[in-house]
């Protein structure tokens, strides 16, 4: 079909939203960074519906889990959710309008800021994700980051071979997909969509699409995992 790239960054091909607290409101989104602009209010009409004897509201929309354990040294703003079980460690940053799945782990030092990371999504050392979606059981190595604004303010667009996609965004750091593996002091650059179970190496400069089941050794050497 003349378009059939499109078919590999839409939201259904990428993420389970039966594994996010927010997967209903995703599913609206034919592509997942169409949320982005949008998670700060969905957060507040997903807090105001939360039963509060499984919910604790801590401050002006932050929802936190009665079952997440919360470091006293880490910083949050709303409008937070904070979901079963999951982990937020010494010092971690939430600057707001952020989705923390259960069974998370934002650990030392990390930052986040306008994102939902699914459940299971792991971010433990010295991370920063901002305007970006983590897919279930996605991982960032220590010093992982995603960039999220290109170095001429331009808006973002997501490149897919041959082919270019406009997002219309001037803020979009990176989509990943399900149990993708992202190594130590990777950066991803503005507009980076990885699918499903690939495995990024460390030390790499990410940008574009990298098709699932990869291995990503450099921009130039990308291979299909063994079956």
């Amino acid at each position: 079909m003349e378009n059939e790239w499109l078919d590999l960054v839409k939201t259904k091909a990428l993420l389970d939203a039966k594994e996010s607290i927010a997967g209903d409101f995703l599913e609206r989104f034919e592509f997942p960074w169409q949320a982005l602009p949008h998670i700060k209010d969905e957060i507040i009409k997903i807090g105001m519906a939360l039963p509060p004897e499984e919910y604790e509201q801590r401050g002006e929309h932050i929802w936190i889990s009665r079952t997440a354990v919360i470091a006293p040294t880490a910083h949050i703003s709303g409008p937070v959710i904070i979901d079963h079980k999951a982990e937020v460690r010494h010092c971690a940053f939430i600057r707001g309008s952020a989705i923390v799945g259960r069974e998370c782990v934002v650990g030392n030092s990390t930052e986040l800021k306008n994102v939902i990371l699914f459940n299971k999504v792991q971010v433990p050392h010295y991370n920063y994700v901002g305007d970006s979606i983590l897919g279930y059981k996605a991982h960032m190595g220590a010093g992982a980051i995603t960039s999220n604004v290109k170095s001429d303010k331009s808006p973002v667009t997501v490149k897919i071979g041959e082919n270019r996609l406009e997002t219309g965004l001037k803020k979009f750091g990176a989509i990943l997909g399900d149990n993708t593996e992202v190594g130590c002091n990777s950066v991803l650059n503005p507009g980076t969509v990885v699918g499903r179970c690939t495995n990024i190496y460390p030390l790499s400069m990410v940008r574009g699409y990298v098709p699932e089941y990869s291995i990503f050794k450099s921009q130039q050497n990308i291979v299909k995992k063994p079956l």
